[in-house]
């Protein structure tokens, strides 16, 4: 008999309730103080402003007088970081000892608000890598496994958006690599896929970038790395406050103006291989109450294969208006266009024979992607911040090109044309409030989101165009044999959600956070397709248009707690459990792709996530090392399958079984030059480990060809290791990295004829980037990409860009000029 789903989760929930005694009983009460202080603005009182010590639970805002209060502090250094909206962040080094403190703070003027800010005292690591702290901004991350990747730290190839370097610290990571322009990002984590990061609630400046955050979650939409101030990541957990993704959440933190200038110019120019030609640049500033900042850049190339040339600009603009050190207003807009030509796949055999050749010269795709958004954020009273945001994406995407097996020759016939408008508009709403029980720090976060999610789809022929291989995205005119739009629907969406997290911070060293968040989710699917049969030639017989009209509507409630334990006022334990859900998407509801049927009784994924880990992120060693689990009901795949009339192989999207992945993650870094000769050397020589490793299997499954196997899109192993050398004007970073096999079939086929399904085998690369700052305006940097020039692919694509095998780019090198102004 099938164990039950109790049975399944005792011991996790064994662990975590161990876990929590242990908190309890060891909570220690050494002898503490208490810190005080006056926090000022131009000579006047700052009501409202937050006060803050770094890497600890400690946190408190001043009253209408400016005045604040920290109690039951544990000896020890500690960096107190105050911050208000129109003032600059101030950062003090204090030590507390035997004797109570008092802290005068003055605050200059400025626009800079505190929304995820990270400071690095002297002695510590500038290794682009860091965590979020308990409460950052709007939002609580206490008790969830967060990573932040900080760009000015990074020494990378950031022109191409290279995800394998830029995400080289972040543990577990599965990176398809769909292209060596960085157009498409694609990641997972934890046995989830990494197509266009539709696992993760992909974010930036805290709103949605996808094309449809709740029907069609996949990013079309890359932030220029650029642009972007730094990459905040939370796992799982984080579907309480960001939604239901198994995956947790992503967020793009994009620059802002200068706080200190009127205008500063920043502009780069990078050169590289196979055509490659890259310009990037930003505009911003402070004039009285307003920072502007305003980017623009443009890429084209040929690419690493024939038929793969790009060209794609990227706009974006914001602005942040000051009323006061209470209020503040910023709108941003965001613009990308691209076009870009695909080489199609690969057969095993010919990836074998040559990597670099195209069988596919007629494939195409275009984007269009504009993002908008407008958010207040009110100090309604020196414990109370209420923030709102409303948001809306108008875009389009259109793919054009062959779908049928890679193994059969381009014969000129119609392409299939896929085209997508996407209409959505939002309101997120947040209220923060910092309150004492007894004399202890709690913290209380309530929300509330709208959603409204409109897309129109139409499949179908494309028009060949002129000599059959052009760019033209319009349908052919029909066809009286097979009514030539395949489909054409529209999926209407709504989402109306409720949620709240509170610190409860039980003594000086344990925090317990528990979450809620209540779900109310209708999905539609309206209109017309038709159902074409085929002959064993592959022609379309008795063609019959048919009216389709599917609706979804479900509530319900996700419920999560966490913990923390500081051992020391660096280290800390961390635990999580959360509930996860994920609806089904447009793909799931209607798709007409011959190499893909999906299950008309395909239900939505429902499970929990659970972390259990110990980190350190100060000094000059930095660690984080930590078990998780993913458990699916429901689980999504795609089985192999055969089909009963013409006998040809696709694969069929259903509920293949429950699924549960097990893992550890480790990260660890240490500046050993440092350790060596102090925290006051100059150079630093930095080394990091990130290690995974991942086993993910389906169970209970009544298919026996399923029962067993390992979850598709999961290598067992990922490895990457580096170091990274700063000396005066140099600053220099190799890195190493290793990605096991992994299939990508739930059968766990390791090879097909159509190159579709089969295994993904390891590989390994590695990659050298370097800085040098010619003068203080001018700087020079260049990137050597798989610099063993291996041959590998990342993945196996069912649709575009192949289908079949995708094969990632060679050895490539990228010099960048920068000027800053």
């Amino acid at each position: 008999m099938g164990t039950t789903l109790y049975q399944q989760t005792k011991p996790v929930m064994k662990a975590f309730y161990i876990l929590f005694l242990l908190f309890v009983c060891t909570a220690a009460r050494a002898q503490t103080i208490s810190i005080t202080g006056t926090v000022t603005g131009d000579k006047h009182a700052v009501a409202g402003a937050t006060v803050v010590l770094q890497n600890t639970g400690y946190r408190t805002v001043t009253n209408e007088n400016g005045d604040f209060t920290l109690t039951n502090i544990p000896p020890g250094n500690y960096i107190l970081q105050v911050s208000s909206v129109g003032y600059t962040i101030v950062n003090k080094n204090i030590t507390a000892g035997t004797t109570n403190l008092f802290v005068q703070v003055p605050l200059t003027t400025g626009t800079r608000q505190l929304d995820s800010v990270v400071v690095q005292a002297a002695g510590q690591l500038h290794s682009g890598f860091t965590r979020l702290h308990d409460v950052e901004g709007m939002a609580i991350y206490a008790g969830k496994k967060t990573e932040v990747v900080v760009m000015k730290d990074m020494v990378a190839n950031k022109a191409t958006n290279n995800s394998r370097q830029l995400y080289a610290k972040v543990a577990g990571l599965n990176i398809w690599e769909n292209d060596g322009a960085g157009i498409q990002l694609a990641i997972g984590g934890r046995g989830l896929s990494p197509n266009r990061v539709s696992n993760f609630n992909t974010r930036q400046n805290g709103y949605d970038i996808s094309a449809d955050a709740l029907g069609y979650p996949e990013s079309y939409y890359t932030p220029p790395a650029e642009a972007v101030e730094r990459i905040e990541i939370v796992r799982g957990a984080a579907s309480l406050q960001y939604g239901t993704q198994f995956g947790g959440m992503i967020n793009f933190k994009m620059n802002h103006g200068s706080d200190s200038e009127k205008i500063a110019i920043n502009t780069r120019l990078t050169g590289g291989s196979y055509g490659f030609f890259n310009t990037a640049t930003s505009v911003g500033g402070t004039v009285n109450k307003l920072n502007y900042y305003a980017f623009f850049q443009h890429k084209s190339g040929d690419g690493y294969r024939p038929n793969s040339a790009f060209n794609a600009n990227t706009g974006y603009a914001a602005a942040t208006y000051s009323f006061n050190n209470r209020l503040s207003v910023t709108a941003q807009y965001t613009h990308l266009d691209y076009l870009e030509h695909q080489p199609g796949g690969l057969t095993d055999a010919d990836f074998a024979k040559n990597p670099r050749q195209s069988v596919r010269a007629r494939n195409w795709f275009k984007v269009n992607w504009n993002l908008g958004a407008v958010s207040l954020d009110y100090h309604l009273n020196p414990q109370l911040t209420f923030n709102t945001r409303f948001f809306g994406l108008l875009a389009n995407r259109q793919a054009l090109g062959l779908l049928t097996f890679i193994n059969r020759i381009d014969d000129g016939s119609d392409r299939n044309l896929y085209i997508d408008h996407y209409r959505n508009w939002g309101n997120e709403s947040r209220l923060l409030y910092q309150y004492n029980i007894g004399n202890m720090p709690a913290t209380a976060l309530v929300g509330f989101r709208y959603y409204s999610g409109h897309t129109n789809r139409q499949q179908g022929y494309g028009n060949n165009g002129s000599g059959g291989n052009a760019s033209d995205f319009t349908f052919t005119p029909t066809k009286a044999s097979d009514s030539l739009r395949y489909s054409d629907y529209v999926f209407p969406n709504h989402n109306t959600a409720v949620f709240a997290e509170n610190i409860f911070r039980i003594t000086p060293k344990l925090n317990i956070i528990p979450g809620v968040r209540y779900e109310n989710i209708t999905t539609r699917a309206q209109g017309t397709y038709t159902n074409v049969v085929f002959d064993l030639a592959g022609n379309p017989i008795n063609p019959q248009q048919i009216t389709d009209n599917k609706q979804n509507k479900r509530q319900f409630l996700l419920g999560g707690i966490g913990f923390t334990y500081n051992l020391t006022q660096p280290i800390q334990l961390y635990a999580n459990i959360s509930q996860n859900y994920k609806a089904l998407n447009f793909n799931d509801l209607r798709t007409l792709n011959p190499n893909l049927r999906v299950d008309s009784s395909l239900q939505d994924e429902k499970g929990y996530s659970a972390d259990l880990g110990i980190r350190k992120s100060t000094g000059i060693f930095n660690f984080d090392a930590s078990l998780f689990m993913i458990h699916y009901n429901n689980k999504i795949g795609s089985i192999l399958s055969t089909d009963a009339t013409n006998f040809l192989i696709y694969n069929l999207r259903t509920n293949v079984a429950e699924s549960r992945h097990y893992g550890l993650e480790t990260y660890a870094e240490a500046d050993i030059w440092k350790w060596i000769k102090g925290p006051a050397a100059t150079t630093a020589v930095s080394l990091f480990s990130n290690f995974s490793l991942i086993s993910a299997k389906y169970i209970h499954s009544k298919e026996s060809a399923i029962e067993g196997r390992r979850v598709e899109f999961v290598p067992d192993v990922v490895f990457k290791t580096g170091v990274a050398v700063r000396h005066n004007r140099w600053a220099v970073s190799y890195q190493f990295s290793y990605t096991g096999k992994q299939f990508t079939d739930a059968t766990n086929a390791t090879y097909t004829d159509n190159a579709i399904d089969g295994l993904v085998p390891a590989y390994n690369i590695m990659d050298l980037s370097a800085d040098y700052r010619i003068s203080k305006h001018f700087s020079l940097s260049g990137s050597l990409n798989n610099l063993a020039n291996a041959k590998y692919f990342t993945r196996r694509a069912d649709s575009y860009p192949g289908p079949g095998i995708v094969p990632a780019d060679g050895r490539s090198f990228f010099l960048t000029l920068q000027a800053r102004l």
